[in-house]
């Protein structure tokens, strides 16, 4: 089953960009497809296989912060080439 993710990553810190950046790279390095826009990040795969990815990455990101706020949505369907006709 493919899903669609997003997520947005809320470091409460007031160096805020590191932890972002670093998060976003991480994905990046994945297998799947990552797409990127200024307030969350999008990653689109097969179910299994990227939320076992998406665990790894998201236990690092809050072991590596005193405090943070992650928001997941996962909607099922690859939705990677969704193009608005309106």
């Amino acid at each position: 089953m493919e899903i669609s993710v997003e997520l947005t990553l809320a470091p409460l810190q007031d160096d805020f960009k590191k932890p972002i950046k670093d998060f976003i790279v991480e994905l990046r390095k994945s297998k799947f497809k990552v797409i990127e826009n200024p307030l969350s990040t999008h990653i689109y795969g097969e179910y299994k296989s990227l939320m076992n990815f998406l665990t790894k990455s998201i236990e690092k990101s809050l072991f590596d912060q005193n405090s943070v706020i992650i928001n997941i949505k996962i909607l099922k369907n690859n939705r990677s080439g969704y193009n608005p006709n309106f």
